[in-house]
């Protein structure tokens, strides 16, 4: 059970490091649109988190507060929506992306520093 929960945090990771960089470097090129990478790191976030916290919850003294994976689980939800709802448009609001890469650092903050 924890070889899949390890497996799990790696993918979660993989998709932190695609939605987070992939936000910023389009950020950076100067086009601001929503690419693949910035996509798919939203998606394999938001499964991969739910599959980190439903199915593996076992009730022990190690088990995380649900508060803080709701407070994770709407913060992801929100940016799934905020990437998916202008992922076909050319070009996308500025502070809208600002928006995304915002609630992504705020999600592993929440994650690194909420006890």
């Amino acid at each position: 059970m924890e070889a899949l929960r390890l497996v799990l945090l790696f993918i979660h990771l993989v998709g932190f490091a695609l939605l987070l960089g992939g936000g910023v470097s389009t950020l950076l090129s100067g086009k601001i649109r929503i690419s693949r990478t910035v996509l798919w790191g939203s998606i394999i976030q938001l499964v991969s988190g739910l599959g980190l916290a439903a199915p593996l919850r076992g009730g022990g003294d190690n088990e995380p507060d649900p508060v803080k994976l709701g407070v994770k689980l709407l913060v992801a939800v929100l940016i799934f929506i905020m990437v998916f709802i202008p992922r076909k448009r050319d070009e996308v609001n500025r502070g809208h992306f600002i928006g995304i890469i915002t609630l992504t650092v705020v999600n592993a903050a929440v994650a690194v520093f909420w006890r």
